[in-house]
């Protein structure tokens, strides 16, 4: 099953480190393609040193987030600051398909190592740089955080309440995302080389993967000229939307909005159908005349159900309510173990530990795990002996030299 996997074939050179690159290549090694992961002798990907550990005790090896964004990939040290790791990166460039690295835009053209200098060396290869803010423009050599590009992108202009500061989405949503699109550009590349022979350079902004996934907002201004503000769901003729507390934690209910065939399914659900014949709550601006005589009937209702009992009621009426679930509620779930969506994953200094798993599913050449995160320069010899030629005691000299 594994050699049959869908990306099986495909050999990617990795220079990527923190989020969004190693999980770009992640999806890529999860699906079958052969990833070597370079890192820097002797510290490693940064992710190494972030957590969660095993008993909160900090180890390179450890690093829960590590683990999970490098699973099935084959790791090496390699030292690009020497004229040595850049012939020996140069000859891995000549095994590979693909090279994805995610350094700020200067830095693979000071090491000699841009892509006009490496497709002489694989005529064939795609390569993707991911950046906050693309290889070109007045920003490129800005430092950034998720919550920077959040703000640079406009989609934290509109997320808040309007009566507080913006706010941004919780830990690191579009580093994430910015990988998700990265690796699709990679696969979208990669096919157009069977078309044309060439390779492809890749240049990824994050910021403007972000910028693709503010919804309306962009033409909103187009239209209106309006800069549009932060919006509270109370004030709003969706109203209920958001979060609302029940018997045993909360439930996530989508806004009615405009389309009023929702609001029986609602009455419904609260068991009081005959509020749809109620002049206060018939139409969206009588609810909102009337909202707190509408959140007492609503809050009450609520109160006296668990989270499990509003999903079952909501679901028997087609009303999108949700509950909103701890880690351990999801992880207990039965939708997702049925459908085998965690795995667990054993590692040879951390332990076994639970990690997403298939983003989607094929019926033939799928996603599998096929080995955890490598520990810091495991494959060493496996890649720079079996793939390159060299010997035990050329990596005996190498490493004297801070070359892995």
């Amino acid at each position: 099953m594994v050699d049959e996997q869908a990306l099986a074939g495909l050999k990617v050179l990795d220079v990527t480190h923190y989020i969004a690159g190693p999980f770009c290549t992640k999806l890529l090694a999860d699906y079958g393609a052969d990833v070597i992961k370079v890192e820097k002798p002797g510290k490693g990907d940064g992710v190494r040193r972030m957590g969660p550990f095993p008993g909160d005790i900090p180890d390179p090896e450890k690093s829960g987030l590590f683990l999970y964004l490098n699973t099935n990939k084959r790791g090496i040290t390699l030292n690009l600051k020497t004229k040595t790791g850049v012939e020996l990166f140069k000859n891995l460039v000549k095994e590979s398909d693909i090279l994805v690295e995610n350094f700020s835009p200067r830095v693979m053209p000071s090491l000699g190592l841009d892509y006009q200098t490496l497709k002489k060396v694989n005529p064939r290869l795609v390569m993707t740089s991911i950046s906050s803010f693309g290889q070109t423009g007045p920003y490129r050599d800005c430092r950034a955080a998720e919550i920077t590009l959040f703000a640079l992108s406009g989609r934290m202009y509109k997320t808040g309440d309007p009566d507080r500061e913006p706010l941004k989405y919780a830990l690191n949503v579009y580093q994430y995302y910015g990988g998700e699109v990265a690796s699709l550009a990679t696969l979208a590349a990669v096919m157009g080389r069977e078309t044309t022979g060439d390779g492809e350079y890749i240049d990824l902004s994050i910021l403007e993967t972000i910028l693709g996934d503010v919804e309306n907002q962009i033409t909103w201004w187009d239209f209106s000229k309006e800069k549009g503000v932060r919006l509270n769901a109370k004030n709003l003729p969706l109203y209920p939307w958001g979060a609302f507390p029940t018997k045993d934690g909360f439930v996530s209910i989508q806004g009615v909005g405009r389309g009023e065939a929702w609001i029986p399914r609602l009455f419904t659900m609260i068991g009081k159908p005959e509020l749809m014949e109620d002049p206060r709550f018939s139409t969206p601006q009588s609810r909102m005349d009337n909202i707190d005589e509408f959140n007492a009937l609503l809050y009450s209702w609520l109160a006296d159900h668990t989270k499990q009992e509003i999903f079952d009621e909501a679901d028997r009426v087609r009303y999108p309510v949700a509950p909103v679930y701890s880690t351990e509620e999801l992880v207990k779930n039965p939708h997702y173990q049925e459908r085998d969506y965690f795995v667990e994953i054993d590692h040879p200094r951390a332990g076994k530990l639970t990690y997403p798993g298939a983003p989607f599913k094929m019926s033939r050449a799928g996603w599998a795990i096929r080995r955890p995160a490598p520990r810091l320069g495991e494959h060493n010899r496996e890649v720079y002996c079996e793939l390159l030629g060299y010997s035990k005691d050329d990596l005996v000299t190498l490493r004297s030299l801070d070359v892995i």
